[in-house]
C-alpha cells in the first residue's frame, strides 16, 4: 500500500504510467522469445511473467475497481498472473511459471497494450472524485512495476548465466573500471534519531510511521567492499572457516556448496573470472563485490573484525550526511556495480570525508531483521498483503543498486530478502 499526495495532473499521470510502461518493454527487448519463457530456479520468474503481471496489477486492482461491469482481457490470466495476493483469488504455482509457453511473448505484448488504453481511456474519463483515488492505485502499480523492472534484469541475468557462449544481455563492450582508494571511516554521533519517512509523496507503507530510535556513536566504512577485498577472504579460508559464521549461514554454506560469490568461476588457467551482462569477463578488483548472501556479508564483517551497520544507522547517516540519491542506477544503461571512483563521479559525491557507493551500485545488506515499525498496521484488502505479510525471516538492504530505476529510492526505503539469497544485486558496507 502507498500514501501519497496526489497533485499530479491527468495528463502528468497518463505520461508517466506510459513512461514506466515503455520501459518494462525496453528491458526486455534484448531478451528473445525463448530467454523470456525460462524459469532458472525457484526465486525467479520469466520475464514474460514479469510482463504479464505487472499488466495484471493494474487491471485487477484499478480497472476492476473503476471501471463499472469491468470484462477481463482473458479470465484465465487472474489464476497465470496473480503473484501472492491470496484475496485476489488461486494462482499458478510459482515455481513452475516456466512451464506456461502460452500465453506467449506477442499474446502478453496485446495484452498489455489492451490495458494501456483502458488506463488511458479511465485516466480521461473518471470522475473528479474517483480520479485521486486512482492516481493512487496507479503510483502504486508504476511503483510496483519498477520494482518488477529491477526482478526482470536480475531473474534474466541468472537465466543467461546458465547459457554456454553468447550470454551477454548487453552487446557493448563492458565499460573500464575505475580504482578504488583505501578504505576510510565516517564518524557519527548517534543518539535519540529519528528513522522511518516523512512526508506526503509516495513511500510505501512499510516505510511507516517515522519514530525514535537511540543510537551509539558509529562508524561506516566511506565505500562498499571490493571484489580485491573478497579475493583476500576467499584465499584466506573464509569459506572454510566455520568460527566465521553464524550457524545457520554455515549450514547454508555446507548445503548450497558455497565457495566465493555467486557467478564467480575459475577458467582452465585458474584465473578468476565472472558472468555479468556483459557475458563472462575478468574480475575487476576495483569494483564492489555482489551477488553475496547476508551469511556471507556476515562472515565477511567478522573475518574483517568489523559488523554490519544496522538498518537505523544507514539511514541516519544518509540523513547527517544530506545524501541526495544519486548514483549507479538502472538510468546509466550499465547493469552493473562500479569502483567508488565511477560512481562518485556519477553521483556528484566530491567530498572524500563522506560517504561514497551510498545509494545505487549494490544493495547493501544490514544486521537488522525486516519488521513492522512502533505503530504500523497493515492495510486492509489485497493491497495490504504487499509488504506487511513478509515481515518474517527476512533482512534488510538499503540504497539500491545498479538494476534500480533512480527516482524509485529513498533513503527510507526497506528492501528485504532471505539471508540465504544471492541473485538479487546485492553487496555490503562494513561498520564499526
Amino acid at each position: 500500500m502507498s500514501v501519497v499526495d496526489v497533485g499530479v495532473s491527468r495528463e502528468g499521470l497518463a505520461a508517466l504510467l506510459n513512461q514506466v510502461r515503455k520501459r518494462t518493454e525496453s528491458l526486455a527487448g534484448p531478451l528473445s522469445a525463448e530467454d523470456q519463457t525460462v524459469q532458472s530456479m525457484p526465486d525467479c520468474s520469466p520475464t514474460k511473467w514479469h510482463r504479464a503481471h505487472t499488466t495484471w496489477f493494474f487491471e485487477t486492482f484499478v480497472l476492476g475497481t473503476y471501471v463499472d461491469d469491468y470484462r477481463p482481457v482473458d479470465e484465465r490470466f487472474n489464476y497465470l498472473f496473480n503473484s501472492y495476493y491470496v484475496a485476489a483469488g488461486p494462482r499458478y504455482s510459482r515455481h513452475e511459471r516456466g512451464n506456461l509457453t502460452r500465453p506467449g511473448c506477442d499474446e502478453i505484448g496485446r495484452y498489455r497494450s489492451q490495458i494501456d488504453q483502458r488506463l488511458e481511456t479511465l485516466l480521461e474519463r473518471c470522475s473528479e472524485s474517483d480520479f485521486a483515488e486512482i492516481a493512487n492505485l496507479v503510483i502504486l502499480g508504476l511503483n510496483h512495476e519498477e520494482q518488477h523492472q529491477e526482478l526482470l534484469l536480475a531473474d534474466a541475468k541468472h537465466m543467461l548465466s546458465f547459457g554456454l557462449g553468447d550470454t551477454a544481455y548487453h552487446k557493448q563492450p563492458k565499460p573500464a573500471a575505475g580504482v578504488a582508494s583505501p578504505m576510510s571511516w565516517v564518524d557519527y554521533d548517534g543518539g535519540l534519531v529519528e528513522v522511518g519517512y516523512s512526508g506526503d509523496s509516495f513511500h510505501f507503507d512499510n516505510e511507516f510511521p517515522r519514530h525514535q530510535t537511540f543510537l551509539q556513536p558509529y562508524q561506516l566504512a566511506d565505500r562498499l567492499v571490493t571484489v580485491g577485498e573478497w579475493l583476500d577472504f576467499v584465499e584466506d579460508g573464509g569459506y572454510r572457516r566455520p568460527e566465521m559464521w553464524l550457524s545457520d549461514g554455515w549450514v547454508q554454506r555446507e548445503r548450497r556448496g558455497w565457495e566465493m560469490p555467486l557467478y564467480w568461476s575459475k577458467n582452465d588457467a585458474g584465473d578468476y573470472q565472472v558472468h555479468s551482462m556483459y557475458g563472462t569477463t575478468p574480475l575487476e578488483e576495483s569494483e564492489p563485490v555482489a551477488h553475496i548472501s547476508f551469511y556471507e556479508a556476515d562472515a565477511f564483517a567478522s573475518w574483517a573484525g568489523k559488523r554490519l551497520p544496522t538498518e537505523a544507522e544507514w539511514e541516519h547517516a544518509a540523513a547527517a550526511e544530506f545524501r541526495a540519491v544519486r548514483g549507479n542506477f538502472m538510468e546509466s544503461g550499465v547493469f552493473h556495480p562500479t569502483s567508488a571512483s565511477q560512481s562518485a563521479e556519477k553521483a556528484k559525491q566530491l567530498d572524500s570525508d563522506g560517504l561514497s557507493q551510498q545509494f545505487g551500485d549494490c544493495w547493501e545488506w544490514t544486521a537488522s531483521p525486516y519488521r513492522p515499525y512502533p505503530g504500523y498496521r497493515i492495510p486492509d484488502g489485497a493491497i495490504g498483503e504487499y509488504n506487511g505479510k513478509f515481515m518474517i525471516n527476512t533482512m534488510v538492504l538499503k540504497g539500491g543498486c545498479a538494476f534500480t530505476p533512480e527516482k524509485h529510492i529513498r533513503s527510507t526505503y526497506r528492501n528485504f530478502y532471505h539471508p540465504h539469497t544471492r541473485w538479487h544485486l546485492s553487496g555490503l558496507r562494513l561498520a564499526n
